[in-house]
């Protein structure tokens, strides 16, 4: 016991014991990390894994590289999960025609069989994001007050408070997110496409992204009531329009006045 009680009051006892804790502490944070964030899908089989490296290798390998490590062209693929490629692939921003500043949205180029095939390979790289089940996609089990919210909160300084989309920097944009399904926009959330941060399930839980949807697609099938959205940018443009349009017909009218013979 005496040599015991010597051993921990050595100088370098302290020095151990807080690497230790440190140790700990990092493990149990990259636990908890990895218990909230989606992991890479085990119902792939390895036939679909298989195919989705070919049509990889065919189709993707000349920007993110033969392992999808990435190269100067685009950007490793190892850990981005399957949400991530369902989305890019299944919106058609990838493959990109060209280098820009963003991808944007054009005809899909893959059937939902190969995506699903391209999303099970890239899963099979590193645990990410999984495709959101049917569940989280259900609006009727969602609540628009509460995404409303949240959308406000942390959506609407760039997709505009209507989800009308918005201009960002050096011809960057924030889409419009009208008529985007509602796998589209929980992947989107999950992965942080473009400029757009992630929010994983610590930021926002999986049924407050449900509730997010479901805001979405209310507002989606409230339309227009009160006429032309005018791009849905508020009051500003409103107002600007009404003070342009009034004050063209005031001009017009008036020169149409003088011109009339006297």
């Amino acid at each position: 016991m005496k040599a015991l009680s010597q051993r921990r009051r050595h100088p370098l006892a302290a020095v151990a014991l807080l690497l230790m804790g440190l140790l700990v502490t990092g493990g149990l944070y990259a636990a908890a990390g990895s218990v909230n964030e989606a992991q890479a899908s085990t119902v792939s089989s390895a036939s679909d894994i298989q195919e989705g490296e070919k049509l990889f290798v065919a189709n993707c390998a000349t920007c993110h590289g033969m392992n999808a490590e990435g190269s100067s062209n685009g950007p490793s693929l190892v850990g981005v999960g399957a949400a991530a490629v369902d989305f890019q692939v299944g919106t058609g921003r990838m493959p990109m025609q060209m280098q820009g500043p963003q991808a944007p949205v054009k005809p899909v180029q893959f059937d939902d069989e190969q995506t699903a095939q391209l999303a099970a390979f890239v899963a099979s790289l590193g645990a990410g994001p999984a495709i959101p089940d049917e569940e989280m996609l259900d609006t009727s089990l969602g609540n628009a007050a509460v995404g409303g919210e949240i959308f406000r909160v942390n959506c609407a300084m760039c997709h505009n408070a209507a989800a009308a989309g918005g201009a960002l920097t050096r011809g960057k944009y924030a889409p419009a997110l009208d008529g985007v399904s509602e796998k589209h926009i929980y992947e989107a959330m999950s992965t942080g496409p473009q400029n757009m941060p992630v929010f994983n399930d610590s930021n926002i839980t999986p049924e407050e992204k449900r509730d997010v949807i479901t805001f979405l697609k209310e507002i989606e099938a409230q339309g227009s009531p009160g006429g032309a959205k005018l791009g849905s940018l508020g009051p500003v443009s409103e107002g600007l329009f009404i003070w342009t349009a009034g004050l063209g017909i005031v001009i017009a009218f008036t020169i149409w006045l003088t011109s009339r013979p006297s």
